[in-house]
C-alpha cells in the first residue's frame, strides 16, 4: 500500500516533465527523421537515452558516420554531470534501496527528474522513483514517434522547413540564461567562434565533426571555468 502511495506521487510530480519533454522530443524525431534516420531507430535511441543534447549531438555522429570512439566520447562529455548528480541523489535515497534499483535509477536521471527528486522532502524510495521516472520516459518516447511520424505524413515543403526547429530550440534555451549570466554568454560565443574556426579553417579540415564539438567544449568550457570562477559563496567571479 505504502509502494502504491509512493509509485502516484511520483507519477504525480513527473507530469510536468513529461509534457516538457513530449514537445522537445518531438523535435528530435522530426529532425532525426528528416535526416535520413529510420523512425524506429530514433525511438529505440530516445528509449535507451534521455538526453537531449546527447541524442542530438550522436545522431549527427551516426549520420556523419562517426566512429565509436568519437561517440564515446562525445557522450562522456556532454553526459558528464550525470555522474556528480548520482552522487549527490544516492546521498537521499532510502537505505534499503537495492543494488539492481539504484542502477535503474540511475538510467532515469537527467537533469529535471534530479531537481524534482532532491527537493522531494522525503528519503526518496524505489516506488517513488520509479513513478517520478516513467511518465518523462515515456513523454519523450512518445514524442519522438509522434514527430518522427508526423514528419512523413506532412508536405516536403512544411517537413523541410521543421529543420530548423531544433536550431529555435537551442537559442530558446541559450539566449535567456546568457542575459542574466556573463558565463553562458561567453560560452556560447566562444563555441561558436570556436566552431566557425574548425569549420573554415582549412588547417583543421582533419578534424570530424565529433572531434571538433569535444575540442570546442573543453576550451570553450575550460576559458570559462578560469575567467569565471564560482567563489565558496555561491557568487560568480572573476579571475
Amino acid at each position: 500500500m505504502k509502494q502504491t502511495k509512493e509509485f502516484k506521487e511520483g507519477i504525480r510530480d513527473g507530469i510536468p516533465i513529461c509534457l516538457g519533454y513530449f514537445s522537445v522530443s518531438m523535435a528530435y524525431g522530426m529532425t532525426a527523421v528528416l535526416s535520413g534516420l529510420p523512425l524506429s531507430a530514433a525511438v529505440i535511441i530516445s528509449l535507451t537515452n534521455l538526453t537531449s543534447a546527447g541524442q542530438f549531438a550522436g545522431t549527427n555522429l551516426i549520420l556523419a558516420g562517426g566512429s565509436y570512439l568519437e561517440m564515446a566520447m562525445t557522450m562522456l562529455i556532454i553526459n558528464i554531470r550525470y555522474f556528480l548528480m548520482s552522487l549527490s541523489m544516492s546521498q537521499k535515497v532510502e537505505d534499503k534501496m537495492t543494488g539492481g534499483q539504484r542502477l535503474a535509477v540511475s538510467f532515469g536521471i537527467t537533469d529535471e527528474i534530479f531537481a524534482v527528486a532532491m527537493q522531494h522532502p522525503k528519503a526518496l524510495s524505489a516506488a517513488y522513483m520509479a513513478g517520478l521516472i516513467t511518465g518523462p520516459v515515456l513523454g519523450w518516447s512518445g514524442g519522438t514517434l509522434f514527430g518522427g511520424a508526423v514528419t512523413k505524413l506532412l508536405p516536403a515543403s512544411i517537413s523541410n522547413a521543421l529543420g530548423i526547429a531544433l536550431y529555435g530550440m537551442f537559442i530558446a534555451v541559450v539566449i535567456p540564461a546568457a542575459k542574466e549570466n556573463r558565463a553562458v554568454l561567453f560560452t556560447a560565443v566562444l563555441a561558436a567562434v570556436l566552431s566557425m574556426i574548425c569549420y573554415y579553417t582549412k588547417a583543421l579540415a582533419f578534424l570530424s565533426g565529433g572531434w571538433s564539438i569535444i575540442l570546442i567544449t573543453i576550451l570553450a568550457c575550460t576559458a570559462a571555468a578560469i575567467l569565471f570562477p564560482v567563489r565558496e559563496d555561491g557568487e560568480e567571479g572573476e579571475s
